[in-house]
């Protein structure tokens, strides 16, 4: 049997209708690390809250008035955890500002993070250094064979000992990397951030959807993470986990009436926060994303679990790992560990290049840190693997042979 005949088996049946997910005819979509396509039944929803309340505004609330209730309960059924540490926030970014901004620093106090971080898991750990916070960032680390690569790769578990010291009070790392693609083994650097009393903030916008993340099991202290990517929801919303004995340390830095227990008394001005996730949600919440985001949590990410679906989506990688023509092409492959949905390549040649033009076949691909990422998820068909696989080839070839 060939090696792509034997990746043919499918873990789970999945449902891979295209008019689920419809993308512009013909177009091969392997950009969900960008921009995932929005799922078509959640769509639906959403024009029927916005047609409803043009038609009844306040008389909205009376149909969709348990629908903050359900959308915390429909994530917190995919993080194992309880609805009260579940909170809606806009994006990545606003998750990790109010972890930073309301963390109580003292003078001296570092923050361990990785050299080439997201910036929305960078920018607000730069903000602390004005409270005496010192941010400390883990360098990338070489191959196993001493390579090392143009662009960013990783960060070692080495590095992490060496640099954490009794004053590391946070662990902010992004669960998978998003221009290489190395995923953290969670279970590892919690059970690290465990034994020394360090607060580990996760951001999952590139995993989220994609591999399982249980933040109980693995030791999580904070979890943020936008909802347009691999959760296949609309732009505008997030999903933002802390446990309680963070959440009792934050200070709030963003208030509002929805802040309050008593937030329908608008006339009532004590000072009564909820001791739930629901502190941060200060003001009125967009319902539209919400249902969104509920839609698909029910339909896809939960009946079918987790770890189907990062199964799925890693075996449509190995079909194009196979397919390709590794002369001008070389994957960045890490242990089953720290895969992620992102297979990043490297070319010899400009991977700009690549993605311009196989964007006038309708093949969408993306380019970040010098590689050229492939971001299938699960309802990509395996001969649209091998048909990338093909016309990837194709064009780095066509551009290698152009370089002097």
């Amino acid at each position: 049997m060939s090696r792509i005949n034997s990746l043919a088996k499918h873990p789970v049946n999945f449902n891979k209708n295209p008019s689920l997910f419809p993308i512009k005819k013909n177009c091969l979509y392997l950009a969900n690390c960008a921009i995932g396509p929005m799922y078509y039944p959640s769509l639906k929803k959403v024009q029927e809250f916005l047609h409803m309340q043009s038609e009844s505004g306040l008389l909205v609330v009376e149909h969709y008035g348990e629908v903050l209730s359900t959308f915390r309960e429909k994530v917190a059924t995919l993080l194992e955890t309880d609805p009260k540490n579940i909170a809606h926030v806009s994006n990545t970014a606003t998750g990790i500002n109010m972890l930073a901004n309301g963390y109580p620093f003292e003078t001296g106090d570092q923050v361990l993070s990785y050299v080439h971080e997201f910036p929305s898991n960078h920018y607000p750990w730069v903000l602390q250094e004005k409270r005496g916070v010192e941010l400390v960032l883990l360098p990338d680390a070489k191959t196993p064979n001493e390579k090392t690569y143009p662009g960013p790769y990783r960060w070692s578990f080495k590095d992490l000992e060496k640099n954490t010291t009794k004053k590391t009070r946070i662990i902010a790392i992004s669960h998978a990397q998003f221009a290489s693609g190395y995923a953290a083994d969670l279970k590892k650097l919690g059970d690290f951030c465990k034994d020394r009393d360090i607060d580990l903030v996760i951001d999952a916008a590139q995993s989220l959807g994609v591999l399982p993340i249980y933040p109980e099991r693995n030791g999580i202290s904070a979890i943020t993470a936008s909802s347009w990517k691999w959760l296949l929801g609309s732009r505008g919303s997030g999903l933002f986990y802390t446990n309680p004995q963070l959440r009792e340390k934050l200070q709030i830095t963003s208030v509002g009436d929805s802040t309050m227990k008593h937030r329908l008394d608008y006339l009532n001005h004590n000072w009564d926060p909820f001791t739930s996730a629901r502190k941060f949600e200060y003001s009125t919440l967009p319902w539209e994303h919400l249902i969104s985001l509920q839609k698909v949590l029910e339909d896809i990410f939960i009946p079918h679990g987790m770890e189907a679906i990062s199964e799925e989506v890693f075996r449509l990688q190995d079909i194009l790992i196979q397919s390709i023509d590794q002369t001008y092409i070389h994957p960045i492959l890490f242990p089953s560990a720290n895969r992620s949905g992102i297979l990043s390549l490297q070319l010899d040649c400009d991977p700009q290049d690549v993605v311009a033009q196989l964007r006038d076949q309708d093949i969408i691909l993306t380019s970040q840190g010098g590689y050229l990422r492939i971001a299938p998820h699960f309802y990509i068909e395996d001969s649209d693997m091998v048909r990338a696989a093909q016309a990837i080839s194709e064009s780095v070839n066509s551009f290698s042979r152009k370089t002097p």
